[in-house]
């Protein structure tokens, strides 16, 4: 997996969901899940194919899910330096 730099450069931003979800003895109760990733706006693969995981192998059937996504670099925040210097 790329670095995490490599990812923000990507367009990947901080992605965090969370889920509420119903617990399979007590389907009147919900309990939250926090999930948190790399992912790009505003398709979230990343999220998407967890929660196709969750629907597919998690015996709680999801209630909901509140997504908040922040870029946390982009490519004009970046810039080479311009010099390098040693000191011995």
């Amino acid at each position: 997996m790329a670095s995490s730099l490599l990812r923000q450069l990507a367009g990947y931003g901080l992605t965090t969901a969370e889920i509420l979800y119903r617990l399979p003895d007590h389907p009147s109760m919900l309990q939250s899940f926090v999930w948190q990733e790399y992912d790009r706006a505003p398709d979230f693969p990343e999220l998407n194919r967890f929660l196709s995981f969750w629907r597919r192998e998690i015996e709680g059937p999801l209630h909901s899910v509140k997504v908040a996504h922040r870029h946390l670099i982009g490519a004009a925040e970046v810039r080479m330096a311009s010099a390098e210097f040693a000191v011995n």
